[in-house]
């Protein structure tokens, strides 16, 4: 049997919270608000943990860590990635790449995509070069255009090891 690669999709979306603190790849962003969610609100890792997890049929990131879950309260989502990790690498499982757009009026977040890629790459044991991260506006339409959100899109590709089966 042949190895082939497989492609997952990823999306996530939340709402700006006053009081909270804005955390975007892992990385705490200065910005007067933080995104709404259950756990850190890490839309950038949660598109990138479906992904993954679409990649390997494995579900998505509700159904792993579901919200009505107390245990996942504010839990930092660089530790939901790890166990991401953990369940590819238990399915043998390898990370090819991910690429993954941030979409958002504000804050910039040029100086902070490098940290991002870092701190990605070690959580997911691979090299930095393996992740990409981009940012674009929504020209200013709907409720991201308006500064009310946040949302990101991610694609992972993965592949089987069948030696280790």
């Amino acid at each position: 049997m042949t190895a082939y690669p497989r492609i997952g999709y990823g999306f996530d979306v939340h709402r700006f919270a006053e009081g909270r603190t804005l955390v975007l790849g892992g990385v705490e962003i200065p910005h007067h608000a933080g995104l709404e969610g259950h756990s850190d609100a890490d839309v950038v890792l949660h598109a990138l943990m479906d992904a993954l997890l679409g990649a390997a049929a494995l579900g998505d990131i509700g159904k792993h860590f579901p919200p009505s879950d107390p245990q996942y309260k504010g839990i930092k989502s660089l530790v939901l990635l790890a166990r991401v990790r953990s369940l590819l690498a238990e399915q043998h499982f390898t990370i090819i790449n991910a690429d993954i757009t941030l979409v958002m009026e504000q804050p910039t977040i040029l100086p902070y995509i490098e940290p991002m890629r870092q701190k990605i790459a070690s959580t997911l044991m691979i090299q930095p070069d393996q992740i990409s991260i981009k940012a674009t506006t929504n020209e200013r339409l709907g409720f991201i255009g308006k500064q009310e959100g946040a949302a990101a899109h991610a694609v992972a590709a993965i592949v089987k090891n069948l030696l280790r089966q």
